[in-house]
């Protein structure tokens, strides 16, 4: 399991978030109508520093992690980020860990 951040989308949480080198992105599991890789959840962020990580990945001076009580959720993937230009926006995929 793994977080992967692109440079590109890396840029533009630093532009959207207004973030500063050495800020930390958090990656947390929300409850949604919709959902991304588990039906009724889905991913949210907050800008705040670590407290007891278990996933942490660095991209443009920015450290983004996810922390113990929300690794369920990538069990057994990586999460890629991406940035989409034709949209300005930005994209999460889920691979499935051929190791997990």
């Amino acid at each position: 399991m793994s977080i992967q951040v692109t440079e590109p989308a890396a840029q533009w949480y630093i532009k959207e978030l207004g973030l500063n080198r050495g800020d930390s992105i958090r990656f947390f599991v929300r409850y949604s109508s919709g959902g991304g890789l588990h039906p009724g959840f889905s991913l949210g962020i907050a800008v705040e520093p670590p407290q007891h990580p278990a996933l942490q990945h660095e991209a443009a001076g920015i450290t983004f992690y996810m922390e113990d009580q929300d690794y369920w959720y990538l069990k057994g993937h990586h999460l890629e980020v991406k940035y989409l230009k034709e949209h300005d926006d930005i994209i999460y995929t889920y691979e499935k860990d051929e190791q997990a």
